[in-house]
């Protein structure tokens, strides 16, 4: 299954770059073909021709070395990866391809791919600590970069802390996973909302809540790995989109989504409503700021359609998947939703649960499909959940 995939991995300058020769036997022992980039600095730890021997491919170390083969190098490589490893990846590797610098072979490589990008940091505790660096791996991670953890232990500085390259069985093992991931829903088309809607009140204030969008954003991510052609449908959040959507239609208003999942319904063969869709809307909306007073405030509210239910009428072959976030009777409240709003499954979660919901990288959810069955699910990462429900929708469409 490895033998016809390919993995680059760019080397920059750590103590740890000894490891990666152990990474790069084992994937080698897996019939995967490797090519190497080194940073200048990591030369200074380890020669190329180390590489080079496991690898049996020839290292590529200098943007203006003389070309092995008449292929733009850095572009050849891009296109050849199937998966794109950086370890170990430095602070400041990670910080240029956080900020789009491409100043040598290893990050104008990693610009040019459109591979799955894999990267396994090792520093000092303190500055993987720094907020710098941390706020730099949120952006990658919310672009769709994977990462692999660094370990706790003692550093090469004398240091104890987190920071130590993972070990090469757990590199190999994510980069496997990450070359094994099957396009099972290439050909298929999925509509996915996310996060809140706002609801206006007048040009300052609106009613809104807590959903931040990272359960839509990490479903439409592992959709797009999978092959799916997928249209996120998205209320206002601070996530970055992942990469290679079909579509991206960003709206504000429970109105706007109801008629933008509408507008893009034909041609999709999956809706999936993630999206913490606001139930009202203030009667009237005022067009200035409405001023402080010594008088109480009442807003009068008006339903929003619920957009679920008005596709569970059309949808004809349609599979259409619900959420349900509950803080009491989960399952009775849940179940009720499947029948009203013609769902094939929903997707239930207790609010009250410590890292379920909104605002959290993790999720514990129960499914419940139309016949009554329920399954449920430990607290995992929303990745794992989104592809639970991938699995179960592929389910249904081979049906």
């Amino acid at each position: 299954m490895l033998k016809n995939k390919t993995v680059v991995i760019g080397v920059s300058g750590g103590i740890a770059v000894y490891k990666t020769l152990d990474v790069i036997s084992r994937l080698r022992k897996l019939g995967v073909n490797v090519n190497v980039i080194m940073t200048k600095s990591a030369t200074e730890f380890v020669t190329p021709l180390s590489f080079q021997s496991l690898s049996q491919n020839y290292v590529v170390c200098d943007m203006f070395e003389d070309p092995k083969t008449w292929d733009v190098e850095h572009v050849s490589l891009a296109k050849r990866a199937d998966v794109f490893l950086i370890a170990p990846a430095t602070a400041n590797v990670i910080g240029k391809i956080a900020n789009g610098i491409a100043d040598d072979m290893l990050t104008t490589t990693v610009m040019a791919t459109k591979a799955k990008v894999l990267i396994a940091p090792a520093m000092n505790t303190n500055m993987y600590e720094n907020p710098i660096l941390q706020r730099n791996i949120n952006t990658l991670k919310e672009l769709g970069y994977n990462f692999v953890e660094p370990e706790s232990g003692r550093l090469a500085c004398g240091d104890t802390g987190k920071g130590k390259l993972a070990s090469p069985e757990i590199i190999v093992d994510e980069v496997v996973k990450l070359l094994s991931k099957e396009q099972d829903l290439k050909g298929k088309s999925i509509i996915v909302t996310a996060g809140p809607t706002v609801e206006s009140i007048d040009p300052m204030r609106y009613i809104t809540n807590r959903s931040t969008g990272k359960m839509g954003y990490s479903i439409a991510k592992e959709a797009i790995e999978r092959g799916a052609d997928v249209t996120l449908i998205t209320g206002p959040t601070n996530l970055t989109p992942p990469q290679n959507l079909k579509k991206l239609v960003k709206i504000e208003s429970a109105k706007d989504m109801y008629e933008a999942v509408l507008e893009n319904l034909d041609g999709n063969d999956v809706v999936i409503k993630s999206a913490a869709v606001a139930d009202y809307k203030p009667k009237n909306y005022s067009n200035k700021k409405i001023k402080k007073s010594d008088d109480d405030l009442i807003i009068e509210l008006d339903r929003n359609k619920d957009i679920a239910q008005e596709i569970g009428k059309i949808k004809n072959n349609k599979i259409l998947v619900g959420f349900a976030a509950e803080t009491n009777d989960l399952i009775e409240n849940a179940s009720l939703k499947i029948k009203k709003k013609n769902l094939d499954f929903i997707v239930a979660n207790d609010l009250t649960k410590e890292g379920a919901g909104f605002g959290v990288d993790t999720n514990i959810v129960k499914i419940i499909d139309k016949e009554g069955n329920i399954t449920e699910y430990p607290k995992m990462k929303k990745e794992e959940v989104a592809n639970i429900i991938l699995d179960k929708i592929k389910e249904l469409l081979s049906v």
